[in-house]
């Protein structure tokens, strides 16, 4: 069976559903809290990569800290804007589930099973 990963915040209902998926189906994915341990930017890197996203895809527009960097300028390299995650992990889109060599987004929280094995 291929290892899971998922990038997980405890406090967000989206990023619980995904778990309770996974445990429904008998799965215990490695727990990755990202916020508690912010991710480097050669991880993000390759997250982004599995993911087949940009850096810009993968930020959460919502929050305050968007707004204060400014991260809506088009101008901001992929570059940029990891370094804003990496500085601000509270701008990564949760929850993400990491299967291999493949990752999604679970927004909404079913998403993640189009990449269980």
């Amino acid at each position: 069976m291929t290892d899971l990963t998922l990038y997980h915040n405890p406090r967000c209902s989206k990023s619980r559903s995904a778990l309770q998926l996974l445990e429904e189906r008998g799965l215990n994915p490695a727990i990755v809290r990202y916020l508690e341990n912010p991710l480097s930017t050669a991880e993000l890197h390759e997250l982004l990569r599995k993911l087949g996203m940009p850096a810009r895809q993968l930020l959460r527009t919502g929050e305050d800290e968007y707004k204060a960097l400014g991260l809506d300028d088009p101008q901001l390299t992929d570059e940029q804007l990891i370094a804003a995650m990496v500085s601000q992990p509270k701008l990564i889109e949760r929850p993400i589930l990491v299967a291999g060599d493949k990752a999604v987004v679970g927004r909404p929280p079913e998403n993640i099973l189009e990449i269980l094995p």
